[in-house]
């Protein structure tokens, strides 16, 4: 899919400005029924975890309930296209991720087109992954392991929780940038990945830090980096990619979007709403320092940035979905 990134900036910043016309009084009523909240990701995953969070902070808000509706499938596309054909008054947002931004040139073939279709309402997270290690690799920097990778070619098993996720990304970075070979092992999902790795049936793994950081502790995973730009008070003694491979940084992200043409007074009610949430002692006491909290213009250019990343990361590789 050819991305018009200067097409999608137009759109985010329509979406924030505010016209005058008769919808007004509309939007400033809103909402007067239930909110159908659609998410990607099956129940109990990180999409529909902070759905369900920033869901009952607005419906509490707001006053009408924010119904999440779990839509897995196909790179979260099952949920967007339910989210494209619903009609554009406020009433259907959509759970975005990162998965939307690498699923936009991953999937050629799409009934929609994301940029173009989905406008940014809110950010919701940015969440830095972790590399790490089985114990067993002799390998206890960064720089260790691109040594040992190019001294072994082909010998180190990368796993990840399918192809085209975050994580087999971020792999597929690191190789390219590292200039090295490792042998990519998707799974059907990150438990598996993080159980082999700490068997030492697989060598290396991208992993969120909740889902990793007990074993860390115990000694069964070794970090190596955080994606993050910066090192995380979680792991104070883990470095930064960045300080090794300058230009590394990637993340997760998630938040909210809208069917194109939803009213901007809307898109701007949920954003200030959402924002003051992020904010709130109980959502923060929750996400942390992962909060990320700005406008729908500055979201919509992280997404415009970061599908333009990722789509560079899936042509160089030839990842095809599976």
């Amino acid at each position: 899919m050819q991305i018009s990134r200067r097409h999608f900036l137009s759109l985010a910043v329509f979406a924030a400005v505010a016209p005058d016309n008769p919808q007004s009084a509309i939007a400033q009523a809103y909402p007067t029924r239930p909110v159908r909240w659609i998410v990607g990701g099956s129940a109990g995953s990180p999409t529909d975890t902070y759905a369900r969070l920033l869901g009952q902070w607005l419906s509490e808000r707001l006053g009408q309930p924010f119904v999440i509706e779990n839509r897995p499938g196909s790179g979260g596309n099952i949920g967007t296209a339910a989210a494209v054909r619903a009609p554009a008054d406020g009433y259907s947002l959509l759970l975005v991720s990162t998965t939307n931004a690498i699923s936009a040139t991953l999937y050629e073939k799409l009934s929609f087109d994301f940029i173009r279709d989905i406008v940014p309402v809110a950010a919701i997270a940015r969440v830095p992954l972790v590399l790490e290690v089985n114990p067993t690799v002799p390998a206890k920097t960064v720089p260790e392991l691109i040594a040992y990778a190019k001294a072994n070619p082909g010998r180190i098993i990368l796993a990840s929780p399918g192809i085209g996720t975050l994580p087999h990304l971020l792999g597929e970075l690191f190789k390219m940038i590292a200039g090295i070979d490792m042998v990519h092992v998707p799974y059907r999902s990150g438990a598996p990945a993080l159980t082999d790795l700490i068997g030492g049936q697989v060598h290396v793994y991208f992993d969120g830090i909740s889902s990793s950081i007990e074993h860390i502790k115990a000694g069964k995973l070794r970090p190596l980096a955080i994606t993050a730009a910066t090192r995380l008070k979680e792991l104070p003694d883990v470095p930064a990619m960045s300080e090794f491979l300058p230009g590394y940084e990637a993340s997760g992200w998630f938040g909210v979007g809208a069917p194109i043409g939803t009213h901007a007074e809307i898109i701007e009610r949920l954003n200030s709403e959402i924002n003051a949430g992020l904010a709130s002692p109980l959502i923060k006491a929750q996400l942390g320092d992962t909060v990320l909290a700005i406008s729908p213009a500055d979201f919509g250019r992280l997404i415009a940035g970061e599908t333009e990343k990722w789509a560079k990361v899936v042509r160089a590789a030839g990842i095809k979905p599976d």
